[in-house]
């Protein structure tokens, strides 16, 4: 960061908070953030960028990936076969080197998004036992500022308190448990299924009525009071949720319920595209989509959100908090398998797969997740995400833009698939054509919104200087793949494909203020069942402080 007066001159803005959808004007910055025009004329900047011609938007923003923590470490060991085939990131003057794949390392990680024009990126499924590791690999992630979401679908202390019907005691508990965790929102994964798992082979919840061994909660019970408890914290991002039955035919009834369950209370419904599918018994002359139906609810719903989780063809590797679903798909595909149960809290789960452009239900994937964002009617309330790795990597977002823009494209692209996708989903009579703007808002605007950023996704005075410039080009994915410069904070981190300067970037999360007279009876709790000790548990700020300055050789 740098207090030199910086100016971006002569651009064609997109700045859809604002309501800037390609006019030309420049941009100021200072300190970091982006400043008013001086009134003296004559203060001269210190360095003008000169963007005539070029397209200007606010620094990307995924708001659904998995690129830090315990299954993202595991993930990259797993799969050694993937780093000995990608190319790997080289050490420069300004890089560290770093190993690709479809988990990529932490440094690698860094670079990669900043140099497609992601200036920030939010870690989805974090055990709050393993928020160190996480802030440790934070720490280790250049260029980006980051943030997780803490799981609690399942933590004993949360179903306990639903099960006492005492929603102090859970508001108290969640507040506490952001705030010991340095995390960002509260996330359920499966919400209550991963604890039946853990008690019964191959074992799961079938709806959100199904009843939790011991707890005597329902999955219904841990989505309604969750979120009606993060709404009473006034947290900035609502109840962050992965539906239960995901990836199974059918299960868009459960999706469905999920969102009644919410009663009116703000919940994003997170990777959408796997929670959206017809059919029944894992028959696959049965599966359709079913985003028709669910879409129209979300359309009439202001307050639900969602983001895509877009599948690509190709091979990745599936990494998620769902114990159960990791198994699942180790059987289906016959792969190695990972599985961890983290006590008192969550599970995990990885295997690697390959999703087929001639597998039918491969294509049927490919096909709901772009029928999702063709289909919503307001683009303030759908996020592009891949689910990263899950779905693919976060570096296709170009591909998914000029699927989204070019529909001449979308249907060659259809021609190469599997046929019978026509007959079972929409996505052939969908004209649809995403504008630039539009763009803007699903990768940069509406994250910003629905996770509260105040001063991301904007170019308005304040709003921190993290800024992407674009050189048009008839082939957006060619466009969006290579920025011309990307900016972070204030400096030109990337500049004609190179990076120039590397930066740390921020953590970003919440501690919402509770009662501390819980403190005791969770202690209490920590003492009698978890094999850390109470007062070791907690992340300090002083902790992540020291992380991250380790990190810049401080």
């Amino acid at each position: 960061m740098t207090d030199v007066l910086f100016k971006i001159a002569g651009g064609y803005v997109y700045d859809p908070i604002n309501g800037c959808d390609g006019q030309t004007h420049d941009i100021w910055i200072q300190g970091g953030s982006i400043v008013p025009p001086p009134t003296d004329p004559d203060v001269r900047p210190a360095r003008t960028l000169n963007a005539a011609g070029l397209v200007v938007m606010p620094g990307g923003i995924d708001m659904h990936c998995h690129i830090a923590g315990p299954k993202v470490n595991t993930a990259r060991k797993m799969r050694p076969e993937e780093k000995r085939r990608a190319a790997p990131v080289m050490r420069t003057a300004n890089t560290h080197s770093g190993t690709m794949g479809s988990v990529p390392s932490t440094f690698a990680t860094g670079y990669k998004y900043a140099g497609m024009g992601y200036t920030t990126a939010f870690d989805a499924a974090v055990p709050p036992i393993s928020a160190r590791h996480t802030h440790e690999e934070f720490a280790d992630t250049p260029c980006i500022d980051k943030g997780f979401y803490v799981l609690m679908g399942n933590n004993h202390y949360v179903m306990k308190s639903i099960q006492e019907k005492d929603p102090e005691k859970l508001q108290a508990f969640t507040a506490w448990l952001l705030g010991a965790a340095k995390g960002y929102a509260a996330k359920l994964v499966n919400p209550g299924g991963v604890e039946v798992w853990k008690h019964h082979q191959a074992g799961n919840v079938s709806g959100l009525d199904s009843v939790v061994d011991f707890y005597d909660v329902t999955p219904r019970q841990i989505i309604r009071e969750m979120a009606a408890t993060v709404d009473a914290l006034g947290a900035p991002h609502p109840v962050h949720i992965h539906c239960n039955n995901l990836g199974m035919p059918g299960n868009w009834e459960t999706t469905l319920e999920t969102m009644r369950a919410l009663e009116g209370h703000r919940g994003h419904l997170t990777h959408i595209q796997f929670h959206s599918y017809g059919g029944g018994d894992a028959d696959e002359n049965t599966f359709n989509s079913k985003v028709a139906q669910l879409v129209e609810y979300v359309n009439e719903h202001e307050n639900i959100t969602v983001d895509v989780g877009q599948v690509l063809f190709g091979e990745t590797t599936s990494m998620t908090g769902d114990g159960p679903l990791g198994y699942f798909l180790s059987n289906i595909y016959g792969t190695k398998w990972f599985s961890a149960d983290t006590e008192m809290e969550s599970g995990c789960g990885i295997a690697p797969i390959k999703y087929r452009n001639k597998s039918l239900v491969h294509t049927l994937q490919w096909a709901i997740g772009l029928e999702w964002y063709l289909m919503m009617k307001d683009p303030w309330r759908v996020a592009m995400s891949t689910d990263h790795p899950n779905g693919g990597s976060f570096l296709a977002y170009p591909e998914i833009i000029r699927l989204l823009m070019d529909r001449t494209y979308r249907r060659d692209m259809l021609k190469t698939v599997n046929p019978h996708v026509r007959e079972r989903s929409n996505l052939y009579d969908l004209d649809r054509e995403y504008t630039l703007n539009e763009i803007c808002i699903i990768t940069r605007a509406a994250p910003a919104k629905m996770l509260g950023l105040e001063k991301k996704g904007r170019l308005n005075p304040g709003a921190d200087a993290d800024i992407t410039i674009y050189t048009p080009h008839e082939n957006k994915q060619t466009m969006f793949e290579l920025p011309r410069y990307v900016i972070k904070a204030g400096e030109v981190i990337v500049e004609e494909g190179d990076l120039r300067q590397p930066t740390q970037g921020k953590t970003l999360h919440i501690a919402p203020e509770y009662d501390p007279g819980i403190e005791d009876d969770i202690s209490d709790w920590f003492e009698q069942f978890y094999s850390i000790r109470f007062r070791n548990y907690p992340v300090t700020a002083e902790y992540l402080y020291a992380a991250e300055q380790i990190r810049c050789g401080k």
